[in-house]
């Protein structure tokens, strides 16, 4: 089995929908998409990811499911030091200094400003979300990994968020969802790559195979959105820091 993470397109996060680069951005998706292999589509309810999702049904005549898990990943903790509400990630290099657990798959549940937060409760909701589609297509988790119930080649599209799909990846992986945040970064309508492996019978993993691929918008000289990142030298005012 194949699954897609799509991240919507550029937004107008204050209307919940997308700019006029975003749907640029989204047709040019839709451009690239609209020859592959695809059987479902799941959408986070939002409107910058319905919109995205819907560029490249319609191309399709196709229609799909909507998610509230699949809904961007905003739980808060309140900071220690300062007591001011913060996602969880974006976090400074020297927080993570100081809270090394926040790398371990199964530590960074349990520090204090975490637990006593809503975010286990939400991180949940996500896991118990894919878990359950996924076994609605096959594949049940068992532990760190998912038992074939049956076993398939279909693809898997999902029109969401760069917060949830790291939550997501996190589960699938067995790792901390703060580690992919902090490092990873997925432009918009960039597409990410995760395939079953089953190589002993009766188990499969997941393998990323691409992250955040935006070859659609190269391809059509379309920049690349600077979403997501920060400075990449200290000393540049125009970025974000």
């Amino acid at each position: 089995m194949r699954l897609l993470f799509v991240r919507h397109g550029d937004p107008d996060y204050e209307h919940d929908t997308l700019t006029e680069k975003g749907e640029r951005e989204a047709e040019l998706l839709a451009d690239r998409l609209q020859s592959e292999k695809m059987d479902y589509f799941y959408l986070s309810p939002q409107g910058r990811a319905q919109k995205t999702g819907q560029a490249v049904m319609r191309r399709l005549g196709r229609t799909g499911e909507t998610f509230d898990w699949l809904h961007e990943f905003t739980p808060s903790v309140t900071l220690p030091e300062s007591g001011q509400p913060h996602i969880i990630w974006d976090f400074m290099p020297s927080f993570m200094q100081k809270y090394p657990q926040l790398y371990s798959p199964t530590e960074w549940l349990e520090l204090p400003f975490i637990r006593e937060s809503t975010v286990p409760q939400g991180y949940r909701a996500v896991c118990e979300g894919i878990d359950g589609l996924l076994a609605r297509h096959g594949y049940v988790r068992k532990d760190n990994y998912y038992s074939v119930k049956k076993s398939n080649r279909d693809t898997l599209v999902f029109f969401c968020h760069f917060g949830v799909t790291a939550v997501v990846l996190s589960h699938l992986f067995n790792q901390s969802p703060v580690a992919l945040m902090q490092h990873f970064s997925a432009p918009t309508t960039s597409v990410t790559t995760v395939y079953t492996e089953e190589r002993e019978e009766g188990i499969t993993s997941f393998r990323c195979m691409t992250y955040g691929d935006v070859s659609h918008l190269y391809a059509a000289k379309e920049p690349v959105s600077f979403s997501g990142r920060f400075c990449e030298t200290f000393d540049d005012p125009t970025e974000r820091h």
